[in-house]
């Protein structure tokens, strides 16, 4: 077979395969088994390989890539428009070649084992706040069903909880307590599986040099950083810091026909939990300037009222020996 170039559609456990020569004559088609699809390239001379940026697509990439094979992947949201007609996975694997043909389709870099295990420390963390969250807003809903007011705050609240379930005179039920008590012990785990995560998370940080410099920008700390990095390992890679930003999703969306240009709202495409944490950031950049502003003003302002309220060290005038004198004109 003289096919230089394979299109994969990747699943769990069945692959499709389509296989072009160097001018893109589709030339065979293979429909492989995970163990089949391993076991299928020993023998063959192939020099591209083409897969969706999808689930296990960098796992896959990885292991071409030690044996020689340039891979790339293409992003699966503009792979969609090439698909002809009905949505199979021979059609899918056949869209593949026809977007890899597409100039200005830029591939994604496949990533690292460290990067996608940094990546999974990133969507481990947000899980545990969702549960803690949630446990914590199902106390407050028993709590207020018997007519206690629980008070705003996690720390705050979840220590008034705990000395209501401990109260025996609170109106909670016997019934419910041990429940509770259960909900405030897996509350404290999340917690402390979190601070746990923040540990390897700084732990990380400190051996790249890349988070240090990232860390640096007001408004990046620890999340944002290892975030960014484990998302994009070569920002290098971008024309420009507004590709990068358009790859978070927050540059404008564009509506425009002829000579009428119209720029809305950002596109809040791409990454949002990178997103998330950059508006976080700023937000609370915006939240400390606003308060050094308003210091400023009142330090300028008491400044100010202090020195009219100051009292005067001037002496009084020192008066002539002529002037007790009488006048020549008016008698003693």
């Amino acid at each position: 077979m003289n096919a230089t170039t394979v299109a994969v559609d990747l699943a769990k456990n069945v692959f499709e395969l389509v296989c072009a020569d160097e001018h893109w004559r589709i030339l065979e088609r293979a429909l492989l088994t995970r163990a089949q699809f391993e076991r299928w390239f020993d023998n063959r001379a192939v020099t591209l390989v083409i897969m969706e940026a999808c689930g296990s697509a960098h796992h896959w990439g990885r292991t071409l890539r030690a044996r020689g094979i340039e891979v790339r992947l293409l992003p699966a949201q503009y792979v969609r428009a090439y698909v002809k007609r009905n949505k199979t996975d021979a059609a899918d694997a056949q869209a593949l070649l026809e977007a890899a043909r597409a100039t200005d389709l830029k591939p994604v870099a496949v990533k690292s084992i460290e990067q996608q295990a940094l990546q999974g420390l990133h969507r481990l963390r947000p899980g545990w706040m969702a549960t803690r969250t949630r446990r914590i807003n199902t106390l407050r809903g028993f709590c207020r069903e018997f007519g206690l007011e629980v008070r705003v705050g996690a720390v705050q609240g979840l220590a008034a909880i705990a000395r209501l379930i401990a109260d025996d005179r609170s109106p909670i039920p016997a019934i419910l307590r041990t429940p509770m008590r259960l909900a405030l012990e897996e509350i404290r785990l999340m917690e402390a599986r979190i601070e746990q995560l923040e540990r390897e998370l700084a732990q990380l940080a400190r051996q790249s040099p890349a988070c240090e410099a990232l860390s640096s920008v007001p408004g990046i700390g620890l999340l944002t950083s290892t975030a960014m990095v484990a998302a994009v390992r070569d920002p290098g890679s971008f024309d420009s810091g507004r590709r990068y930003a358009s790859f978070f999703g927050l540059t404008p969306r564009e509506y425009s026909s002829g000579q009428h240009r119209y720029l809305g709202r950002i596109s809040k495409r791409g990454d949002r939990y990178i997103r998330m944490l950059l508006t976080h950031g700023a937000r609370s950049v915006l939240r400390a300037a606003t308060g050094a502003r308003a210091a400023s003003s009142i330090a300028c302002a008491l400044g100010r009222f202090r020195c009219k309220t100051a009292p005067t060290t001037t002496r009084p005038p020192v008066r002539s020996p002529t002037s007790s004198r009488a006048s020549p004109g008016r008698s003693g």
